[in-house]
């Protein structure tokens, strides 16, 4: 990547986590207290999550290195993309203008603009995607399990949630059939204000946006392993995801159960991602939090600290990719 591209970035992540800092609703001195009650929960917590990124680049991976005339792509440096990516992505509104465009630039010196292109957007349709399945998985769960809860008010949720679910599964189905980069070109382009630039972009790359179609279409309909073994994974990562709100929790009781820690993390992320354009979701998913903790009944106290810990754990991996962003910038693909 040119470097003015990469110190562009950084730039824009640091002055996104001074404003947050500044922001923060509640003093240090109440931060410092909450975290040394987690005790040895909070640094768990940072340790799960690098164990939930390597999955999220083992599965990015293996739509990088997918066919055999396909360039070798070492596992730390599409780690060390990955956890980038998502750093810019939480730091930036509408997150994708962010992770997506700098994967794509530190990828295509060593598969190229068409093959980085493709499977960065191949990787990202896998992980909304798996949040799809996570979701619908959440509800089988809540009906299972929950079901002697059930009132009127939250079957209206869980109805809600299940045709969300499914009109997501559509539009994806579509997507991976027929491709996404000139459809989604072509949404931008009747845009105002940014629809006349888009327009002329289409007309200088539409070649190679076709390209990325067929590439995406490609890997759904023709080499289904790596299709599902990809989006397997980035489903396990969500369920050892929910791991994160247990390990909190555990700071109050030890009697929490998993099924409802994972309830709790669809409620959250799915608020977070409905408010998509917020940057690092400030306050939804606290909302998430405060709305799952009253369905189950659970002291409101949980919801605080859960979210403040999932806050800095987020500050953390974010100063994390922010770093490595400008290290270990090689110029050969290490195998």
């Amino acid at each position: 990547m040119v470097a003015r591209y990469r110190n562009l970035f950084l730039f824009v992540g640091v002055a996104a986590i001074v404003v947050m800092l500044l922001s923060f609703d509640m003093s240090w001195a109440e931060v410092w207290t909450n975290v040394s009650r987690a005790g040895i929960w909070f640094p768990a917590v940072l340790v799960l999550w690098f164990f939930i990124y390597m999955i999220n680049a083992r599965s990015w991976q293996i739509i990088i290195n997918e066919g055999s005339n396909s360039p070798h792509v070492g596992f730390w440096r599409v780690f060390k993309y990955t956890v980038s990516g998502y750093a810019l992505n939480s730091v930036t509104p509408i997150g994708l203008l962010g992770g997506e465009p700098y994967r794509i630039m530190e990828l295509s010196p060593y598969v190229g603009k068409t093959k980085a292109a493709s499977s960065v957007i191949l990787y990202a349709m896998m992980h909304i995607f798996s949040h799809f399945c996570f979701w619908l998985f959440s509800i089988v769960v809540f009906l299972v399990i929950y079901w002697h809860a059930l009132s009127l008010p939250v079957a209206l949720v869980l109805l809600a949630g299940l045709v969300f679910c499914l009109l997501g599964f559509y539009f994806f189905l579509l997507g991976y059939r027929d491709g996404l980069a000139v459809r989604t070109a072509h949404a931008f382009a009747r845009l105002p204000w940014v629809g006349r630039r888009v327009r002329a972009m289409l007309d200088k790359y539409d070649e190679s946006l076709h390209n990325v179609d067929q590439q995406i279409a490609a890997l759904h309909a023709q080499r289904r392993t790596t299709f599902y073994r990809s989006l397997l994974l980035e489903f396990v990562a969500r369920l050892l995801g929910c791991y994160e709100i247990q390990f909190i929790l555990f700071i109050f009781t030890p009697d929490i159960s998993y099924w409802d820690c994972l309830l709790m993390q669809a409620f959250t992320s799915l608020f977070a991602n409905l408010f998509f354009f917020i940057p690092m979701q400030m306050g939804t998913k606290e909302g998430g939090l405060a709305i799952v903790v009253s369905i189950l009944h659970m002291n409101g106290a949980y919801g605080v600290l859960t979210g403040l810990i999932t806050r800095l754990r987020e500050l953390f991996w974010i100063a994390v990719g922010l770093i490595f962003i400008r290290l270990g910038n090689k110029k050969q693909v290490e195998a």
